[in-house]
């Protein structure tokens, strides 16, 4: 029997994670197989090139090309600073000596006889690579990077902003329903992963910023707030590299949405541990979701053989813990499985899948599709297009 495809979210208490951490450009792994690492722990670096300036040294001393180097008081290879002289002519009369000076400082990286330029390049600037979560160093990558792998509680969002962020969890409302306020940011805040409830504004993210926060876990938001702290409009791409001085991530939509019981819950329970957070987000081909990654101390299963816990992409994968009960995401829904509807009138809602019809349905604008029957927290049912849900492992 044929099935759609559901998207789903992860809100799991135990699971396992494994991230694959690999460099832009080879460079020296620094840690080894079996190794523990924390967040922070810098598991390979590279050195990235500088930028190539040139330098028409042939128009300046009104040379030809091919003899360019007998002018040259710098060779390839040889280190220079701003303003050093690069080359010059050698006049009768001293007083016409034309200089040409260096406009950067770094290494003279090729003569040309034929163009008659001189190619500067910038320092190499270093790239230090983290481990990016508190866990085991699963395989490495010689030149490249590691697979760092660690038993977690994981909870998934809709959309982020920002890189990658860590700190403690901590909490500044009373119940999800609640929206976090400046007035409830202090400076015990700084440096934390703050969870807040259905809804922050323009001045909440101007307080976080201000306290310095390390990341905002919240239900909603609004478009204009967004488009404030960022100072422009989002557009259609992958989110992660805004420099807005902390991570957001938004866990049930735009607007005041109360966050979901259970990723509140769930969050709330792990006050005062150590969490790591990205705001990355890809709504297309490649999905990935904003995440916040508790790790589980001490694990409270073996970590998976080699192997295990590939999937989810070429940056990371997830897998159920032994003994602990999950389902594949983008697979069938079934009944009694957790759903969020994500379209209008019921927009945010979490309910329970109590039935599915087989057959077509008629819906308000006259066509047909596949509906399901949703049942909600007060009893109430509805029968929503299953195109218009996501599925939801708690």
């Amino acid at each position: 029997m044929a099935h759609s495809y559901t998207p789903g979210l992860r809100v799991t208490p135990r699971t396992v994670v494994r991230k694959r951490r690999i460099l832009p450009i080879p460079g020296q792994v620094l840690v080894n197989e079996g190794q523990a690492v924390t967040a922070a722990t810098v598991i390979a670096q590279a050195d990235l090139p500088g930028k190539v300036h040139t330098v028409n040294v042939v128009n300046l001393l009104g040379i030809v090309p091919d003899e360019i180097r007998r002018y040259m008081l710098k060779r390839e290879g040889d280190s220079v600073r701003a303003g050093e002289p690069l080359a010059e002519n050698r006049p009768f009369i001293k007083w016409l000596k034309t200089r040409v000076p260096a406009p950067i400082t770094g290494t003279v990286e090729s003569v040309s006889e034929v163009t008659g330029q001189v190619f500067l390049r910038e320092p190499a600037k270093p790239l230090a690579l983290s481990a990016y979560l508190d866990g085991l160093v699963v395989e490495t990558f010689p030149g490249q990077g590691a697979s760092v792998e660690t038993p977690c509680s994981l909870v998934q969002g809709i959309f982020g902003i920002g890189g990658e962020a860590a700190g403690t969890i901590a909490v500044g409302v009373a119940n999800p329903e609640e929206a976090l306020v400046p007035e409830r940011m202090t400076d015990a805040h700084r440096h934390t992963i703050l969870v807040g409830g259905s809804f922050i504004d323009r001045e909440g993210l101007a307080r976080a910023q201000q306290v310095g926060v390390s990341a905002i876990v919240v239900g909603g938001i609004r478009d204009l707030d967004l488009k404030a702290l960022i100072g422009r409009d989002l557009g259609v791409a992958i989110t992660g590299t805004e420099q807005v001085g902390l991570t957001l991530i938004i866990t049930e939509g735009f607007g005041r949405i109360t966050m979901a019981r259970r990723t509140f819950d769930l969050l709330t329970s792990m006050v005062g541990k150590r969490a790591s957070c990205s705001g990355a987000t890809q709504i297309r081909a490649g999905v990935i979701r904003p995440e916040v990654i508790i790790p589980l101390t001490p694990p409270p299963f073996p970590p998976p053989r080699r192997g295990e816990g590939e999937g989810g992409g070429a940056e990371s994968g997830v897998r159920g813990a032994k003994g602990v009960e999950t389902q594949a995401l983008g697979g069938g829904l079934k009944v009694g499985d957790q759903i969020r509807i994500i379209r209008e009138p019921y927009f945010g809602r979490i309910c329970r899948v109590a039935a599915l019809p087989a057959d077509l349905q008629v819906l308000p604008t006259e066509s047909k599709a596949r509906v399901l029957e949703a049942e909600f927290e007060d009893g109430q049912r509805a029968l929503v297009p299953r195109a218009n849900v996501e599925l939801l492992e708690l």
